[in-house]
């Protein structure tokens, strides 16, 4: 990947919804340069997925919470992850190191949905228990800087 690819990536994180015109433009390449570009870089597993940015509280989301879940056992079992990823309000899913095995990212529209998410990670089979921290506000959330040495 070279600092055109990176000011693709750039572009593509601003607003994946222009045109290869647009992209290309922007980073001096041809329309058809610059979706050959993109499309090597999808083929590559540079690019996951285009998707667009939702602000959770618009759609219901608006309590975040960071969990961190204790268990006896290893918990990067497939069947712990395919637990997890069953769980609408599981946002993220991290296994770590530390006090804790995992840390998990909750949105729910009440606080009331997230006691009912903490019941439904604390019965996942290995678990032990968990540490919640509620999100009160949000600064401010960033798309991974593509600068080499930067971010």
């Amino acid at each position: 990947m070279d600092d055109l690819d990176r000011q693709l990536l750039g572009e593509l994180q601003r607003d994946a919804t222009q045109s290869y015109a647009a992209l290309g433009q922007a980073v001096g390449l041809s329309a058809g340069g610059a979706h050959e570009r993109v499309r090597k870089l999808r083929g590559q597993g540079v690019i996951r997925r285009t998707t667009i940015e939702v602000d959770p509280s618009a759609v219901g989301r608006g309590v975040a919470a960071f969990v961190l879940v204790e268990a006896q056992a290893w918990m990067g079992a497939p069947s712990v992850r395919a637990a997890l990823e069953a769980l609408p309000e599981v946002v993220e899913a991290h296994i770590i190191a530390g006090p804790a095995t995992l840390l998990v990212k909750v949105r729910t529209a009440t606080t009331e949905e997230l006691q009912t998410a903490l019941r439904h990670l604390f019965a996942i089979e290995g678990v032990s228990g968990t540490q919640t921290i509620v999100v009160l506000e949000t600064f401010f959330e960033r798309p991974l800087s593509t600068d080499v040495g930067e971010g």
